[in-house]
């Protein structure tokens, strides 16, 4: 008796686009569209068993009261703080920094509540009548912004990622930490920010011809200040006084910050109250003893601002477990701080093969670009790896490249190839190739 061809090996074998199982996104939806038909009767007769007396208790009793703010679900709110949200690196009071739980959100857009915090002197308490915006320097008419004035100029919104530059250092160590993707890479956080652009304000000024920088500074305890390039200042810089449509909240810089898209993200200074307008780089502080790149030789760069072309896959990431084989979906983020992502691939067998992965749109300028790999996993160890490129043609490196451009004890600017290890189990973890 001659045996009939299994359908899902031939479905495959026809949509492969790279080693270990990686396949044509359309194949993965015929088979989404398969499963659905199937479950769909016993999905309606399961549900039809849930009423009358048979109901759950939330569709018997009467809902909580309307509150002044919405809040996530008690079973979310667990799930999306564990392990990730809870401030870590604190040497001083208010020295530290949170997490985006990047492995756990989907789309672009993060919330508010879970954009990433570093502090370097706590979170100052301003209160918004006594705050005050000062251009000065290398300027023709010296001005001073209160809020309510700020208030009044017409605004421009920006969707763009802000990104740590520390972010990801857990991988420059040795050995790979055993982390969920959100403690290692997630320093990085993608909102809309509305303010007036930066330009406006220093063409009222009136910059003079022999200006080239400026100095930002901000109102914390801890005077943050970093020299900006004037033509990075005229471009596409805003003085944000909204994010995600509502005012910003005091960790990430109420009632005015600098948001500088594409740079690494402390020059997008919090609690803006200064800018100086320069000839040269004042060498701040936080420009010179931190924030410097070291090279092999015993020399660093400085003033490395745009961020590198990077990319992670954040389902699956370390510490989750693949209960079963089968189709899943491989999803993650790319970003690149000089341009638009133009392609991601993944990997499933270390970087051997690779597919082109699905970018979802819209695919904007500097800001985070979802993409996604359908995935059969046959149950043996895989290696997961994502290699994202921007639209300027850069590269994402493997670790060992960015290790051998470095010098010992480099923190900053890590954007190599994230690799996911899953084990025979499920198991993932991370891993260096």
């Amino acid at each position: 008796m001659k045996r009939k061809p299994n359908r899902i090996a031939s479905q495959l074998k026809a949509g492969r686009v790279a080693a270990n199982g990686l396949i044509d996104r359309r194949v993965f939806l015929q088979r989404g569209a398969a499963t659905g038909l199937a479950l769909a009767g016993g999905i309606a007769s399961g549900y039809a068993a849930n009423i009358g007396d048979n109901a759950k208790p939330w569709q018997k009793t009467i809902g909580a009261p309307m509150s002044a703010g919405g809040s996530p679900s008690r079973f979310a709110q667990e799930k999306l703080k564990r392990g990730v949200l809870q401030p870590y690196g604190e040497i001083a009071p208010g020295s530290g920094a949170s997490m985006t739980p990047i492995h756990e959100l989907h789309g672009t857009i993060t919330p508010n509540g879970l954009h990433f915090e570093r502090h370097h002197n706590g979170v100052p308490d301003i209160d918004p009548a006594q705050h005050k915006l000062t251009i000065h320097g290398l300027v023709k008419r010296p001005l001073v912004f209160d809020m309510e004035a700020l208030m009044r100029y017409p605004m421009v919104n920006r969707i763009c990622f802000i990104e740590c530059s520390g972010n990801s250092f857990f991988n420059t160590f040795a050995k790979p930490r055993p982390l969920p993707a959100g403690m290692i890479h997630g320093l990085v956080s993608c909102t809309e920010w509305t303010g007036i652009p930066l330009s406006v304000l220093l063409d009222e000024a009136g910059v003079d011809a022999k200006a080239k920088w400026i100095l930002a500074e901000g109102a914390d305890a801890a005077t943050m200040g970093r020299s900006i390039p004037l033509s990075k200042a005229l471009d596409d810089v805003i003085v944000a006084l909204y994010q995600n449509g509502e005012p910003v909240r005091p960790e990430q810089g109420y009632p005015v910050r600098l948001v500088i898209p594409g740079f690494e993200g402390n020059t997008s200074i919090k609690w803006l109250h200064r800018i100086k307008v320069t000839d040269r780089p004042l060498h701040a502080r936080d420009e010179t003893s931190h924030y410097t790149d070291l090279l092999p030789d015993g020399k660093a760069e400085q003033f490395t601002f745009v961020m590198g072309v990077k990319s992670v896959i954040t389902r699956p990431s370390g510490g989750m477990t693949i209960w079963r084989d089968g189709f899943y979906e491989i999803s993650g983020l790319a970003w690149s701080g000089a341009s638009k992502i133009r392609r991601v691939e993944v990997s499933a067998d270390g970087g051997k093969t690779w597919g082109d992965a699905y970018l979802h749109g819209p695919i904007l300028d500097k800001s985070l670009t979802r993409f996604s790999m359908a995935w059969h996993w046959n149950g043996e160890p895989v290696q997961l790896q994502s290699r994202a490129t921007d639209e300027k043609g850069r590269v994402q490196m493997t670790h060992g490249q960015w290790m051998a451009k470095y010098g010992a004890g480099q923190r900053y600017h890590y954007n190599a190839m994230q690799t996911w290890a899953v084990n025979e189990h499920g198991e993932v973890s991370n891993a260096y190739l």
